[in-house]
């Protein structure tokens, strides 16, 4: 009878409580180390052994087919905050992506074509084939029989908790809140944002603007202050020689007396023009936001403060109300106006994906001449920042 209350272990209550939150902190790390990094954006490689152990983990814990996963996650990026993206709060609504994530997983998985253009890569050997495809609700009654023979009753709240962990946290916190609410540090053209700096009960996938941003990295975290325990895993591992990162985030590197503008500076622009624009946001358009507001009487300083997240927000990403208060608000301000339209004139030169490297060039060359002779402090020393730009390492 003490078996069947109990099982093997014979825990207390705090030791079921920890043996849960390890088993399932396991499972957070399987996903964003292996299907998210390493399969979906192919950010690192790992060992044989470290990738089989995740693998059988997943099926154990959450019945997730690889090649579904990643196909779901790779057309998210592909199709985000669009009609064809698989799960956009913007979309969608973020009730229904909170409360209905696992179930829109399962609709897009049961599209062929979704898997037959963004699953390719994944794991297609005969354990694939046999076991984990094809049985994947297999794993999860074994997972069943252990827990129950390890932990008695309580083991059937512990499984219960297992199989809603990943349909909660990922399909439905990350992929809903995630687009929703949060801080940012990048302006891509989605509405991915970071829900926290301390990047730990999610594996770092808390950290979702700085992915979306830059997609390919098996870093996440990127300001001094964000802690991504995901990234703390792979150095582990790699220490270890059990994984290899193939790419992370790109640091942006300057030479402080750095003047002529030439193709390592577009190249270096361009390979950091999240750094880039962001860095523009804090140190010109937000210093002259503040000149604005310390000048502007109260009515004027409500309609200027309402425009702050519209001035550094992608142009795609504004509504039809966004853009009348932006244009109201820059109407109040020819320097706002001018900073504003430098920001538009500077993004413009990388989104030229036509024209030549010479004629690029010329085009930053012309920005940086025009944004020095503009008569706004500001917008100088950042052009003359934006000199020091370069590729190579410093």
């Amino acid at each position: 009878m003490n078996f069947i209350s109990h099982g093997l272990l014979n825990l207390s209550v705090w030791e079921l409580a920890l043996a849960m939150l390890l088993m399932t902190h396991i499972t957070i790390a399987a996903v964003t180390i292996f299907l998210h990094r390493t399969q979906a954006h192919r950010a690192l490689d790992l060992h044989p052994v470290v990738s089989h152990f995740f693998r059988f983990w997943l099926w154990l814990t959450t019945g997730m087919v690889t090649r579904q996963w990643v196909a779901i996650h790779r057309k998210h990026h592909a199709k985000c905050e669009t009609p064809d993206d698989p799960h956009s709060p913007q979309i969608l609504g973020i009730r229904k992506v909170l409360l209905e994530g696992a179930e829109l997983y399962r609709v897009e998985a049961n599209k062929p074509e979704t898997l037959d253009r963004y699953g390719h890569g994944t794991p297609n050997d005969w354990l694939e084939h046999h076991l984990y495809a094809s049985h994947d609700r297999l794993g999860m009654m074994f997972l069943l029989f252990i827990n129950l023979a390890l932990f008695g009753v309580p083991g059937l709240t512990i499984w219960a908790i297992q199989l809603i962990w990943i349909p909660l946290w990922a399909a439905g916190v990350i992929n809903g809140l995630g687009h929703y609410w949060g801080y940012r540090n990048y302006e891509p053209r989605d509405a991915s944002a970071n829900l926290s700096p301390i990047g730990l009960l999610i594996g770092g996938e808390e950290l979702h603007n700085n992915h979306h941003a830059f997609p390919s990295s098996a870093k996440l975290s990127s300001k001094w202050w964000e802690f991504d325990v995901g990234w703390l895993y792979i150095r582990t591992l790699e220490i270890l020689r059990l994984a290899h990162v193939k790419k992370i985030a790109p640091v942006p590197q300057h030479l402080p007396d750095k003047e002529i503008i030439d193709l390592d500076t577009l190249r270096a622009v361009i390979l950091n023009r999240f750094h880039v624009m962001a860095d523009f946001s804090r140190a010109v358009v937000i210093p002259v936001l503040r000149e604005e507001l310390r000048k502007a009487d109260d009515s004027r300083r409500r309609m200027l403060k309402r425009t702050r997240s519209l001035l550094i927000r992608e142009d795609v990403r504004l509504g039809a109300d966004d853009r009348t208060r932006l244009s109201h608000a820059l109407d109040m301000s020819q320097s706002l106006r001018t900073v504003y339209e430098f920001r538009l004139r500077l993004q413009g030169i990388w989104n030229r994906t036509t024209a030549s490297h010479e004629k690029l060039v010329i085009s930053l060359q012309e920005w940086c001449a025009q944004a020095d002779a503009s008569g706004i402090q500001s917008l100088r020393e950042f052009s003359q920042s934006l000199r020091g730009y370069t590729v190579h390492p410093v």
